[in-house]
């Protein structure tokens, strides 16, 4: 596969143009960064360490039905997807309370929610990705009706599977956030899931195993993300061998 020219970069990530028209390489940046871009360092390993780490959830979520835009990793830091039209929001889900959940509503920190609860966000990092609701998306054309559900449905089951996964590996998933786009008639997962897009916390003690190592100046960033992969079964230091990589 030839890689093209950039297409969009990101916090952390770069999208290129490929050869196909109907794929795209993400490649994942040692760049890290926190509210909306005041705080940015680069962190070693840590490109290498979210590109496998999105591929191994992407590859779970799919054996379980779950319908994604990867399609393979390409090399240590980059990774092969569809091409999609993406839906300018993300889905949050959060099973305890923590981050701007608890701002926003004056609750404490690590309180278990009965049920879990669902949030729209509008993806614009000039806006601070407002909160918004089902009326603002579809009067105002980001999505419609039915792929409004579809994008709630898919990330409660999500929640689901990965809350699961994580269980065995005496992990609590806390929260996440999902991105969904268009694939002709389809709507797939899209962007990435790692430890800069959710949180993770020891289930014994609580501690923090995702980007609020950063976030509140913690330390072994990287370390954790490395650390959480291995309670899933996931080496990063082994060598991509996908066939895309040959």
């Amino acid at each position: 596969m030839k890689k093209g020219e950039l297409l969009y970069s990101g916090k952390a990530k770069s999208v290129f143009l490929t050869d196909d028209p109907g794929q795209l390489i993400l490649y994942f940046r040692n760049d890290t960064s926190a509210f909306d871009g005041e705080k940015v360092e680069q962190l070693n390993r840590k490109g290498m360490v979210n590109n496998k780490f999105n591929a191994f959830i992407m590859e779970r979520l799919a054996a379980a039905g779950v319908a994604t835009h990867f399609e393979a990793l390409l090399s240590e830091t980059e990774s092969i997807v569809k091409r999609l039209d993406m839906i300018p929001v993300e889905c949050v889900v959060r099973n305890i309370a923590a981050g701007s959940i608890c701002k926003r509503l004056g609750v404490e920190e690590g309180i278990d929610l009965e049920v879990p609860t669902f949030e729209f966000f509008l993806k614009n990092d000039a806006l601070h990705d407002p909160m918004i609701n089902e009326y603002h998306i579809r009067s105002f054309g980001w999505a419609g009706a039915d792929e409004v559900e579809i994008m709630k449905s898919r990330t409660f089951e999500v929640n689901e599977i990965l809350k699961a996964l994580f269980r065995e590996a005496g992990i609590l998933l806390v929260d996440f956030k999902l991105e969904f786009g268009r694939y002709g008639d389809a709507i797939l997962l899209g962007d990435e899931f790692t430890p800069d897009g959710c949180r993770l916390w020891d289930a014994k003690t609580r501690e923090k195993l995702d980007k609020d190592r950063f976030r509140r100046n913690l330390g072994r960033v990287v370390e954790s993300y490395e650390a959480v992969a291995l309670r899933l079964g996931l080496d990063v230091d082994l060598p991509v061998t996908s066939a895309a990589a040959q």
